[in-house]
């Protein structure tokens, strides 16, 4: 149950009710907005309150991020570069930061290309102990050396809590991956960070655990979160996964969240992500994010995946004619 506030009310008495119905609930303050999150809805939804403006209670079972108390699509700035606007912002970069000379001059491709983030893994979970598991902390480093040069802001995954200063410190944007996307710990430190989030869907998710992860991160009063679809597991075996477009729709009808599509992963092959990043973009995602690599067959991760500059530079002209037919731009 959602209790909006009135702007500078005193929610004490309403405090008092909440707590002596036995009742969980949490103060936060989100988009411009004082409210109060109660749960159970069965021990809250008689109480009244002059503090309450209006008593939303979703029917949905993600609350903070339904659009039935929020009916104003969320934009999510990221250092200038707005999610969730006209815009269709796309992310590019190496599937992981390798060394300067590699990320460097992916930056500078991307960019010269349309880019308006830049995308690069430090920290690699791989399914392998024995593969390529990213550079850490120094690929951080070099990550933020090329954002400065580029004038790119940097999305990254962060895989482990304690890291947090480090990201802090070198990222723009924290990336959530998909086999973290029910880390709740994880989830929770990010929210607290109060830094943009691309929460990639998990890959045995549905769409509805999906956007239910993108609740721990609201319930920590950060509400700068991007769902990003970037396929499920499925008995297809031509793509490496299934991309679900009818599922990102579906959260994009039922949130008030900015959509991303990640065209790589379910790819697979590099001759297929330029279909379905465009697949993507017509069915309403707000951002793409994409591996670009100047040498993809020396990469030591996703090899078969990452588009060369060239590729790249193709798919963007594809991205904008296709953006300025629907009406945005990219």
């Amino acid at each position: 149950m959602l209790f909006i506030l009135k702007k500078g009310a005193d929610w004490s008495t309403l405090k008092e009710k909440i707590s002596s119905s036995g009742a969980s609930y949490r103060y936060l303050n989100l988009y411009g907005k004082e409210l109060v999150v109660a749960w159970p809805d069965n021990l809250v939804e008689t109480i009244v309150d002059p503090s309450v403006e209006m008593k939303v209670k979703p029917r949905r079972p993600f609350q903070l991020a339904s659009n039935e108390w929020k009916s104003d699509p969320t934009i999510v700035d990221v250092k200038g570069v707005k999610i969730g606007d006209r815009k269709v912002v796309v992310a590019a970069g190496p599937c992981a930061v390798e060394d300067e000379e590699q990320l460097m001059t992916t930056a500078k491709e991307v960019k010269r290309a349309g880019a308006s983030l830049l995308r690069g893994g430090a920290f690699k979970p791989r399914t392998s102990p024995y593969s390529f598991q990213g550079l850490g902390v120094k690929g951080l480093e070099l990550l933020r050396r090329a954002s400065d040069e580029t004038g790119l802001p940097v999305v990254t995954e962060i895989m482990d809590p304690r890291d947090m200063e480090y990201f802090k410190k070198y990222a723009d944007m924290l990336q959530i991956g998909a086999r973290n996307a029910q880390n709740f710990d994880l989830l929770k430190e990010a929210g607290r960070s109060g830094m943009p989030v691309l929460l990639k869907r998990g890959m045995g998710n549905t769409a509805e655990e999906w956007i239910l992860t993108a609740e721990y991160i609201l319930l920590e009063n950060n509400g700068s979160v991007v769902l990003c679809e970037r396929g499920i597991r499925t008995f297809e075996k031509s793509t490496r996964f299934t991309i679900d477009i009818g599922g990102m729709v579906s959260a994009k009808l039922q949130t008030h969240l900015p959509i991303c599509a990640d065209p790589s992963h379910p790819a697979g092959k590099r001759e297929l992500v330029h279909s379905l990043a465009l697949a993507a973009v017509a069915a309403g995602a707000d951002m793409l994010i994409v591996e670009v690599h100047p040498r993809p067959e020396k990469a030591l991760s996703d090899s078969e995946q990452q588009l060369t500059p060239e590729q790249f530079s193709l798919l963007m002209q594809r991205i904008k004619a296709l953006a300025e037919a629907l009406g945005r731009t990219a």
